[in-house]
């Protein structure tokens, strides 16, 4: 779990870094473009915020749909994941 902490705390750093940038590129808050990708990094970190609450209370690493275990090698490429491969792509379907 330390290295899910780890990532996690990367991950968080880095888009908190990204909205920084956002706010301080001097664009419009009504850019269209600057305003959604600001929506998309906030719903990371909110993502992010969850996937530490998970590690608290046990379930990080564990598929939210069918309960199976979510793959090391996603949980390392996307750490605030809340599912599986097979279903996250049949939410997005």
């Amino acid at each position: 779990m330390h290295e899910a902490r780890q990532r996690l705390e990367h991950a968080r750093n880095s888009r908190a870094a990204q909205l920084r940038a956002l706010d301080e590129s001097g664009q419009s808050a009504d850019d269209h473009l600057m305003s959604v990708q600001a929506e998309a990094i906030q719903r990371v970190l909110l993502e992010i915020d969850a996937a530490f609450a998970r590690i608290e209370d046990g379930s990080y690493g564990t598929c939210l749909d069918c309960a199976k275990p979510v793959p090391e090698e996603r949980l390392e490429i996307l750490p605030y994941t809340r599912h599986c491969v097979t279903c996250q792509r049949r939410a997005a379907a």
